[in-house]
């Protein structure tokens, strides 16, 4: 009889951490239930509400908290993702690298955990993943974000849902005088916080450090950890970030309008929906929401005061070690141009200066002009913005950097092959998820993905990716301009085409 108590017991005190196919852990809401891997050294616990569903006369509001339960709530599928525009496969984005054709819906605010503790005390690292999907698509059951194989690793792994598109950033005047901040369009920003706030207060039942957090994120997810670093909300949260692919430090297609101009775009669009009032919006379907673009993050006063720069500038950033870099392809690009039509159109955008761009980005053949194009889009999307704020952090030595370059072209078959080291394609890598992926990988491929995946399971126990067996990953600084090329051969070297990006960065800056 009492062999028959222990084990209830043992569950209801979120001790359950042995190896069995369900578990019970105890969160500040209730009892949720998880569901071990096939070789029982990994438990997941999938769908755990972080907030209460944002629907309602709570679309467009901050994250409110969720309200308990009774019982055990089961925690072993994913909820569903976030309302935005059917998935569909284009370019080089299979469906690996897209969410599920699951029911989309409002009711999105859940969070998913793979943990290999065995007891809640072992305090592990925490890493909390925030997906990419140019803040209007996305969600956490991307295959490729299985947090398995790095919980394996011995850290925690956190996946997080947030609100996207016009449901996750959206301004209007009437909101921002409802907000009791007096600021409105930051919601998809509010539910990450929010993550970051469930995580401080249970993931210890996991077994997990909440003392011992990194942000991490890729493309907008990428975005996101920037904007949490300039955050006042973000303070006590985390104390590492990764950022791979993004950053809004310099003008561009994510800088951020502030709060007027914002605001102003709500109402153009309230008038395109033939919404007279808040009340008439919050009552239209999502189906006439989606008609309109998304937003994307909001100089709005409170999740964030100032421009990242601004933040930065003034001493007011979270200071935290940062891991961050970008791909050799990460470029968007539509029809490239022949090496006349380039040329041309460098002469007519930068008339004067021309000459010194064609110096960085030359198009004296047609192969010429492509390659530079490509190099062009990513630099001045991705690789200008991670750039800047590694010398911007680096240059105050109060956090280390250590800055990549990934340069894998991932194996593909003949239509893909075009794309390179593509951006989104170091994601397998550092998750060590190669598995999910329908490539013909070589052996190199698993040996770059081990070899990723330890760095960033290193940087997120220490704050410092080097350990036994990997090559050295030195400090980045721009006067020793070292980064890590995570290719065939991962090595440390000077920074490649960084005269090109600091031209780029002057030319952005004008």
């Amino acid at each position: 009889m009492k062999r028959l108590l222990i084990l209830p017991l043992i569950l209801l005190c979120g001790c359950a951490m042995a190896q069995t196919k369900s578990m019970v852990a105890k969160i500040d809401a209730g009892l949720v239930r998880g569901v071990s891997n096939s070789t029982g050294d990994v438990m997941s616990y999938k769908g755990i509400p972080f907030a209460a569903p944002p629907v309602g006369d709570l679309r467009w509001k901050a994250p409110q908290p969720v309200k308990a339960w009774e019982g055990v709530k089961d925690c072993t599928k994913f909820s569903k993702m976030p309302v935005q525009a059917k998935p569909n496969e284009f370019g080089v984005y299979t469906r690996e690298f897209l969410i599920k054709d699951e029911p989309l819906s409002e009711d999105c605010l859940y969070l998913n955990v793979w943990t290999g503790a065995k007891i809640p005390s072992e305090k592990r690292p925490v890493i909390v993943w925030i997906y990419g999907g140019g803040f209007s698509s996305g969600g956490t059951n991307v295959p490729i974000y299985d947090g398995e194989a790095l919980a394996k690793k011995g850290v925690i792994l956190v996946s997080v849902n947030y609100r996207v598109g016009i449901l996750g950033f959206f301004a209007h005047p009437e909101l921002t005088a409802e907000s009791p901040n007096h600021a409105s369009g930051n919601y998809g920003l509010m539910d990450q916080l929010a993550g970051l706030q469930w995580v401080k207060k249970n993931i210890a039942a996991f077994g997990g450090d909440p003392t011992n957090v990194t942000i991490a994120g890729q493309s907008a997810g990428s975005m996101s950890v920037n904007c949490l670093t300039a955050s006042p909300l973000g303070k006590g949260l985390f104390q590492k970030a990764i950022a791979e692919s993004g950053a809004s430090f310099l003008a561009g297609p994510f800088g951020g309008p502030d709060l007027k101009q914002a605001e102003e775009e709500g109402v153009k669009t309230a008038k395109k929906l033939q919404a007279n009032s808040l009340a008439e919006l919050r009552k239209l379907s999502t189906e006439e929401l989606l008609k309109q673009n998304g937003g994307r993050p909001i100089i709005d006063g409170y999740v964030l005061p100032a421009s990242i720069a601004g933040s930065y500038a003034a001493d007011k950033e979270n200071q935290v070690a940062l891991l961050t870099g970008w791909n050799a392809d990460d470029a968007f690009i539509g029809k490239l141009k022949t090496a006349v039509e380039y040329k041309a159109d460098i002469q007519k955008r930068y008339a004067a200066n021309s000459a010194e761009f064609l110096k960085h980005y030359p198009g004296k053949t047609d192969a010429e002009a492509a390659e530079s194009q490509i190099r062009i889009s990513r630099d001045m999307t991705f690789g200008v913005q991670n750039y800047t704020w590694a010398n911007v952090q680096s240059a105050k030595k109060k956090a280390k950097v250590y800055l990549y370059r990934f340069t894998r072209r991932m194996p593909a078959t003949e239509a893909f092959k075009k794309y390179g080291a593509f951006h989104t394609g170091e994601v397998g890598y550092v998750f060590d998820n190669l598995k999910f992926l329908n490539r013909p990988f070589e052996p190199v491929d698993q040996q770059l993905a081990d070899t990723m995946s330890s760095y960033w399971v290193n940087f997120v126990t220490s704050g410092d990716p080097n350990g036994p067996g990997l090559p050295a990953w030195p400090v980045y600084n721009s006067k020793g301009n070292q980064v890590m090329i995570l290719g065939e051969k991962p090595a440390a070297e000077p920074l490649p085409d960084k005269a090109s990006l600091d031209f780029m960065v002057k030319e952005m800056m004008k």
